[in-house]
């Protein structure tokens, strides 16, 4: 019979643990939360406050939460000893607080793994510990604030009505970012400028970088970007910028008279260090950019490496690695890449609210073959565990080195840049690439005279700010403090539901109602939308986990000195004086806004939905100009004017359709001459004539365009 129960929050770790354990131990799990605040008492709060002190109330989750209770009680009867071991974090660890209290446990063992292996477990539960009540009451305050303001601020938005559903605390910072950001893109301007360059016959391009003895300016930063969301990548290189035509080409013909030799050769050899192992954020950043995953699958993915005992826990923030795995990877290193062994185990400095009890995200064995892997785990899995392996070994390799070459050269008074850069070793990025392409420079010496080969320069124009994608989202709530590992994705995840954001071309943008509801609680509830003020709150959780202050009291502090006071002062806004105040950010965004500026006022159209028009939306002018409506033409690929009767008229009948000899790749009916104007040109090109079949996926690529040596498709190739 067995004499110990073992109680997890995920059902998919239970095969795993039985197995590691043997028949002396049931294993079961709470599927999550089994209790959640009721929604009695006064706002359906479930608990009340009163001076400093907070009553909660607690009723289980839902209906399987309730069976899944009456499951744990039927198995305490079979045992002699309870041991709960939920996850190793804040929320694990109130987890287990519900269970002690759910099951009337008096003092139950609590054990503490971050990864599913034998060793880990058994000990674990050799060394078992209590409940850690400061962390206990973070997660309860997180629950009640959580609550507080979701349902003492929501009212107020329901007010709009205009759908909205919901505030919060973490969803509302968060909402505001992404709303900021459209805010900066919409109100952008573009300017124009010119980029000036020079290319020498010694096989190099340089570029205008100032005049000579002219005062310096702050030197600017490289454009390579260390970033753990994206392979690393650099920006077309680019001279000092020059904001008129006339002064570029007074460069170029400067360059062209003069001529050129070399000021300025300097050498070096860079050392660039290993990425630290992941930890939450990061890995989500680096599996949306380089697998294409949504926060939430990929916490998904890694929930299920780690349930099946590949990885260790996946929710941390904390760079550490034990020495255990250090030494296990430094064994891999020597025996399959000795040249990649650093003199000492490389270490990386964690921020300084990370819990170091924690460990990076890791695989918990790199000797485990990946043939066996690639079998027994499904494709996305496997690349997630691919990932998270290369990391991990990268983090414990040598630096790269880098040789990095800057040239000066000068014509007349004018001074001319040029950069280089050869991998010399790649050290980590073998495991890890983020590092740019070579750019090689000749060999040159000080004072030597170079003949120029051409000199030009290049118009460009300014961008506005990016949207942001979900990755660079999770990385920027991180920076500000906003949220902690566990709330990065269910965040996103929880603005997305509501309709507050969109996914655009893999980027998130505000809808008209998430746009609408920024902007109303800007006037009501300003300060919870400061990323600052919501960073302070999570400050003030880490200090109620690290025993700095009581929960209780910091709840209904917060709430008599800032919270009712701003509640009662947001209700005296009417929701009509709202709307007013914020025209300019909400009353100009009925529709979804384009990047097409009107040609009149040079303000952003409105798209305008309709299902009579192939694109299902058409654009128009909402900022008075009157009769500014485009419409999308197909084959053109521009937004153009609707067509006047007059206009109709006067425009030439169609060409006769020519049927060609020339079968369609697709469904090998034969292909039509369709003649178009682009441009005002006169143009060709081969399409399948069956006019039903042009419009489904299939035949989207099937465009031949007459070129000078004949038929020639972008996706299909030279037509024969």
């Amino acid at each position: 019979m067995p004499k110990r129960l073992l109680v997890v929050e995920s059902p998919g770790k239970v095969k795993k643990l039985s197995q590691i354990l043997g028949t002396e131990w049931i294993v079961r799990a709470s599927c999550g939360h089994i209790r959640e605040l009721s929604n009695e008492g006064e706002d359906s709060l479930g608990f009340t406050m009163d001076g400093n002190s907070v009553q909660c109330c607690y009723i289980p989750r839902d209906q399987q939460a309730k069976e899944t209770i009456q499951q744990l009680k039927a198995a305490l009867k079979q045992v002699k000893e309870v041991v709960l071991a939920t996850d190793p974090d804040r929320e694990g660890e109130t987890i287990a607080w519900h269970l002690k209290e759910a099951l009337g446990l008096k003092d139950p063992k609590r054990v503490v793994y971050t990864e599913i292996t034998e060793a880990a477990v058994r000990s674990a539960i050799a060394n078992p510990r209590q409940l850690n009540l400061q962390l206990v009451g973070a997660g309860l305050c997180r629950d009640c604030l959580d609550k507080l303001v979701g349902y003492k601020g929501s009212p107020l938005v329901w007010a709009l009505n205009n759908g909205a559903k919901s505030v919060g605390r973490v969803q509302s910072a968060t909402l505001h970012l992404i709303c900021k950001r459209e805010s900066e893109i919409q109100s952008f301007v573009p300017q124009d400028y010119w980029s000036v360059w020079v290319d020498y016959v010694e096989g190099f391009r340089a570029f205008y970088k100032g005049i000579v003895n002219a005062p310096k300016e702050s030197a600017r930063q490289e454009t390579e970007v260390d970033d753990d969301a994206a392979v690393k990548t650099t920006e077309a290189p680019e001279s000092t910028r020059v904001l008129s035509e006339a002064e570029a080409t007074r460069l170029v013909d400067e360059a062209k008279r003069y001529p050129h030799k070399v000021v300025q050769y300097e050498g070096k050899i860079v050392n660039r260090q290993p990425p630290p192992p992941f930890i939450t954020s990061t890995l989500q950043q680096a599996a949306g950019s380089r697998l294409k995953f949504a926060p939430e699958k990929t916490m998904l993915l890694a929930q299920k490496l780690y349930e099946a005992g590949l990885i260790t826990y996946m929710r941390t923030d904390s760079v550490m690695l034990s020495p255990e795995f250090c030494a296990s990877a430094r064994k891999w290193l020597e025996q399959n890449d000795p040249q990649n062994v650093p003199q000492q185990t490389s270490k990386h400095r964690s921020s300084k609210t990370a819990q170091e009890a924690h460990e990076a995200i890791r695989p918990t064995d790199v000797f485990r073959p990946s043939t066996q892997l690639r079998v027994e785990l499904s494709a996305d899995e496997f690349s997630l565990y691919v990932l998270i392996w290369k990391r991990a070994i990268a983090s414990q390799c040598r630096p790269a080195q880098l040789r990095k070459t800057l040239v000066i050269t000068q014509s007349g008074d004018l001074l001319w840049q040029a950069r280089g850069q050869v991998i010399e070793f790649l050290g980590y990025a073998r495991y890890w690439s983020n590092l740019s392409k070579d750019t090689i420079l000749p060999n040159l010496q000080q004072g030597q005279m170079l003949t120029l080969e051409n000199a030009g320069h290049e118009k460009k124009q300014t961008q506005p700010p990016p949207r942001y994608s979900e990755p660079k989202l999770v990385q920027l709530m991180e920076r500000k403090g906003i949220g902690r590992p566990s709330t990065y994705s269910p965040t996103i995840a929880t603005l997305k539901k509501r309709g507050y954001v969109q996914l655009t071309k893999e980027n998130l943008q505000p809808t008209t109602l998430g746009l609408e509801v920024d902007a109303f609680l800007q006037k009501a509830l300003p300060d919870l939308l400061e990323a600052e003020f919501t960073a302070k709150m999570e400050d003030a959780l880490d200090a109620i986990a690290q025993g700095k202050q009581p929960w209780q009291y910091y709840l209904t502090t917060w709430n008599q000195k800032y919270f009712a006071p701003a509640l009662a002062k947001a209700k005296t806004i009417s929701v009509g004086s709202s709307n007013q105040a914020n025209a300019s950010a909400v009353d100009q965004r009925k529709f979804e806004t384009s990047r097409t500026r009107c040609p009149q006022c040079k303000n952003n159209l409105a798209k305008i939905p309709s299902n009579k028009v192939k694109k299902k939306y058409f654009l128009k002018c909402v900022s008075g100009c009157d009769n500014v409506v485009l419409f999308w033409n197909e084959y053109t690929k521009t937004w153009e004017p609707p067509r006047s009767s007059a206009t109709k008229e006067a425009i030439p009948q169609k060409s006769p359709i020519k049927i060609t000899t020339y079968p369609c790749p697709v469904c090998k009916k034969p292909l039509e001459e369709y003649t178009y104007t682009k441009d005002g040109q006169s143009k060709t090109m081969l399409r399948c004539s069956d006019s039903k079949s042009r419009n489904d996926n299939k035949h989207k690529d099937v465009a031949y365009f007459s070129t000078a040596k004949g038929w020639w498709s972008p996706k299909l190739g030279e037509l024969k």
